[in-house]
Order: structure tokens, then sequence, then C-alpha cells
């Protein structure tokens, strides 16, 4: 894991931590909840030795990225800005993107909003769910499965 570059870049006006390897096409790599870039570590190698350009960065508010105060400053919306700002400031056009737990739902409207900077998706562990307007994404997993699923219970 020596081999994994850490740096910080400047985006949609926080600092954000990425972890990366390699050179070649680019495959981004967004974490769940609640992890980091570390989740990832094994495919960076592993798939930077096949002459990948791989990136991990810690979300907004994850790890050694910059958590903003305002619980406003999270949306969607924020979180998109990142990684276009992120994927901006590498000179990268179009990515692979890979996504996992709360990083596949992030994905999902990454491809839904700004399909003009994603090559092909692959997520793991959750399925598209459209916005509810009349319940909010944690009501529905009470609702599904109990107060003691782990993200009512971090609540």
């Amino acid at each position: 894991m020596e081999k994994i570059e850490h740096t910080t870049v400047a985006t949609n006006g926080i600092n954000m931590h990425i972890a990366s390897i390699g050179t070649g096409p680019a495959i981004l790599f967004l974490h769940g909840f609640p992890e980091l870039w570390y989740s990832w570590r094994h495919q960076l190698l592993s798939l930077s030795s096949l002459g990948y350009r791989c990136i991990a960065p810690d979300l907004r508010g994850y790890g050694d990225t910059d958590a903003p105060k305002n619980s406003r400053e999270y949306t969607v919306f924020h979180i998109l800005g990142d990684l276009v700002g992120l994927i901006d400031s590498l000179g990268i056009d179009k990515v692979f993107l890979v996504g996992h737990d709360w990083g596949a739902m992030v994905a999902w409207y990454f491809c839904m909003l700004r399909p003009d900077r994603i090559k092909s998706l692959v997520n793991m562990s959750i399925v598209f769910q459209p916005r509810n307007p009349h319940k909010s994404s944690v009501q529905i997993s009470r609702d599904l499965f109990g107060d003691d699923y782990y993200i009512c219970r971090f609540q």
C-alpha cells in the first residue's frame, strides 16, 4: 500500500482527501457508510496493475476530507459538485464509476445528473431508489428494517 499516493484537492469549497495510484483510464471509487477510501485499497492496487488510474476519495464529511458544519451542505448536489470538481482538477473528462453502499446511491445520481462524465457504472449493495417526497430515506429504512438497522442506529 506504500505505492498509493495521498493528496488533498480543493474542490467545490472544501478540501478533499484522495488516494490514487496508476495511469491510464480513470476509475473513481465511492465508499459506503461508515467507510473511507481505505475500503478500496485492494481494488486500487489490483486494477492499477492492469493499467488503470484508480482514485478513491474520502467523501464530504468523512476521513480527511473537510466536514462542513451546516447539515444543509450535504445534499447530493454538493457531493456531486465535489466529485465533478475533483475529476476536473485531475484533468479527467470521464470515469469508470464504482460505488458501494452510500457511495452507490451517490453514483446512481451522478449517472443521472452528469451522464456526460461517466463511461460506465458498477454498483454494489444498493439498487436505485427514487426519492420519495413524502418520506425521508431514514424513515423508509426504519419502516423496512426497524430501529436496529445500522442506518437508523446512527441517526
